[in-house]
Parts: structure tokens; C-alpha cells; sequence
């Protein structure tokens, strides 16, 4: 079968063809129908040996598929049923585990487990072997092309939005930082699960364009007058949620000046970038974290919300021989919402 893998640091993804899969007891093979391009991917690409990451790895974190076959003593499951990939694998017994938060497995790294794509075999690639049918959630008649990447992309946002729920109250403000693949995201939750005016930034004027399409209120070039700006925005107070889908040095600095009395501070962007808090750093009583992905069941909860037209991603698609256009194009900042590649 093709395979779209990280061969060799230093050089981009290759197309090649690999093995066909055979599930073991427990197991499920997908043929894959969907899967998703990510800039965290580019993580992966750039220190593998520092992550513990061997090579060669076929990428691919966000995946969706029609089960192909099924593994000794998997039940629940029907050949030829669409589903979504619940992409951070932990034990499945840890107490994170047992409430679904699969995503803060405590056992996950001392027991090798890691994500497809992330150092398991990834999606992009005409069969994945998926692990265990509880990491399928169905989509009956959801588009596996249009929701695939809501998986991660969805799925991601939601979560560290609905950790600030509380703060997004009737007059407060959003500000989401980069309105790229899980910042335009991001501005459709923050619409369809609060009142909050969302403010929305970026560098790109297209995203910033993107971003009023999708429902942002205010958009803001991201530079060093958008603190500023955003607090003139804010009668000079700020914004009561910050979610930075960044996290490079420039925007977690603006994610913290731009933060309110009390406020919630996502740095959910991968960027390299770290906040600066304590007395005088940050406004008072504001909160800072570093949420990862998001559970089992809040990936149902994305995909309702797909289902009730609340969100929609926009996508570009790719067969599986222009996956590395796909990557090539994402580095350059050349993708416009999400790019996804069709295998089959």
C-alpha cells in the first residue's frame, strides 16, 4: 500500500509503498478515506531523536476510515462502518484513562504509547491499524473528508475553550490568536458556545479574512500594536479568555499583555514560545495553562456539533501522491483553513 512517511532528517515526506497491515487480537484496520495535515507534524519532522521518535514514520494524526477488517475479539464494530480516529492513545486504565482523558494518560510514555503519526504508525496511508475500537468514535453520515479534521483541529480548541466556558459571560471578550487551521475553528466554538465578541489575530490579512468569515467580530493584525489594540477594543480592560494557537514567542507575549483581571490564557500553539507571569507580569488573579488535545467524549461533543452545522472546517484536499505539495504548501503558509489528503 502507499504510505506518506518521514524518512530521513532534513529531507521532506515521501511517498512509498509499504506493507498492508493485518490486524492481531484486538485490533482494527481501517481503509483509510481521510486523513489530515498538521503543523505539528513539522515537531515531529524536526527533532525525531529528541522525541524518541524512530524512523521511518508514516505521518498522520488526524484520521478517518471504513473498518476493513477486525482483529480477534473486537465486537461493536460492523465492516465497512465509517468512523473518526481518537488520536491520543494512553493505557486505557490510569484514572485520566477511565474518565476518557486519554489525551493525560500518566502511563502513556513509560508504556511507549504514542499517537498515530506521533510515532505509531500514522493515517496518511491507504490502511491504518488502529489499536483498540475504543479509539473509533462513529460518524454515520458525517462527511469523513470535511470532519476529518476536527479530530485534532476541532477537537484541540474545543477543548481548551471549554476549560474557559466560565470566564465567557454575556459583555466578556475572546481573543484567539492566529486564525489559521484550528484558530478559524476555534472562532466557530467560541460563536456557537458563547456571547463573547471574539477578537480575532493574525499576520496574514487572508486569515484575517478567513476569521470575519467565520464569525470574528474584530480582526486584528498581529504585531506590536495589537496589544494596544486589542485594549482599546476592550475599553483599555482586556480580554476575559485568550486562546493562543500560536505559542511562539511574539504571540504568547501578546496572549499575556492582552489578558484581563482573572482571565483564562490558553497557550495551545506549539511555537517554541513560553509565558511570562508573576506579580507585574501578567494581569492579576489571570490563569495561565498548556492544554494537549482533549477526551473521548468531547470528540463526540465536536462532531455533534459538526452534525448540527455549528462549525465547519475549510479544507483544501490532496491525493495521496501531492502529500508532499500539501506539507510543502503548509510550511509556506499557502493552506487556507486545513489540508486534507484523500488515499483512496
Amino acid at each position: 500500500m502507499k504510505a506518506v512517511q518521514f524518512r530521513e532528517a532534513g529531507r521532506p515526506p515521501e511517498v512509498v509503498e509499504v506493507p498492508e497491515p493485518e490486524p492481531g487480537p484486538g485490533q482494527v484496520l481501517l481503509k483509510v478515506t481521510a486523513a489530515g495535515v498538521c503543523h505539528s507534524d513539522f515537531v515531529v519532522m524536526q527533532s525525531p531523536a529528541e522525541l524518541g521518535i524512530g524512523l521511518p514514520l508514516t505521518l498522520g494524526h488526524e484520521g478517518a476510515g471504513t473498518v476493513a477488517r477486525l482483529g480477534a475479539g473486537v465486537t461493536g464494530l460492523d465492516v465497512g462502518e465509517s468512523v473518526a480516529v481518537y488520536g491520543p492513545w494512553g493505557c486505557g486504565t490510569c484514572p485520566e484513562c477511565a474518565q476518557g482523558k486519554e489525551n493525560y494518560c500518566r502511563r502513556a510514555a513509560a508504556l511507549g504509547i504514542r499517537p498515530p503519526g506521533l510515532g505509531a504508525p500514522g493515517a496518511i496511508a491507504e490502511y491504518l491499524l488502529v489499536d483498540a475500537p475504543r479509539h473509533l468514535v462513529p460518524l454515520g453520515d458525517l462527511d469523513p473528508v470535511k470532519t476529518v479534521s476536527l479530530t485534532d483541529a476541532g477537537l484541540t480548541p474545543y477543548h481548551a475553550i471549554k476549560g474557559a466556558l466560565p470566564r465567557l459571560v454575556p459583555g466578556s471578550t475572546a481573543v484567539v490568536i492566529g486564525a489559521g487551521g484550528l484558530g478559524h475553528v476555534g472562532i466557530q466554538l467560541l460563536r456557537a458556545l458563547s456571547s463573547a465578541r471574539v477578537i480575532a489575530l493574525d499576520v496574514s490579512d487572508a486569515k484575517l479574512e478567513l476569521a470575519k468569515e467565520v464569525g470574528a467580530h474584530e480582526a486584528v493584525k498581529s504585531d506590536d500594536k495589537a496589544v494596544a489594540r486589542v485594549r482599546e477594543l476592550t475599553g483599555g480592560f482586556g480580554a476575559q479568555a485568550v486562546f493562543d494557537f500560536v505559542g511562539a514567542p511574539p504571540t504568547t507575549a501578546i496572549a499575556t499583555g492582552v489578558a484581563s483581571t482573572e482571565a483564562d490564557v490558553a497557550i495551545v500553539g506549539i511555537g517554541g514560545g513560553t509565558a511570562t507571569v508573576g506579580f507585574g507580569a501578567i494581569a492579576y488573579d489571570a490563569s495561565v495553562r498548556s492544554p494537549y488535545w482533549g477526551s473521548r467524549s468531547e470528540l463526540v461533543e465536536v462532531l455533534d456539533l459538526a452534525r448540527a452545522g455549528a462549525v465547519d472546517v475549510h479544507i483544501e484536499t490532496y491525493s495521496i501522491d501531492e502529500a508532499p505539495t500539501a506539507y510543502r504548501r503548509l510550511h509556506d503558509g499557502e493552506i487556507s483553513g486545513r489540508a486534507v489528503i484523500v488515499p483512496n
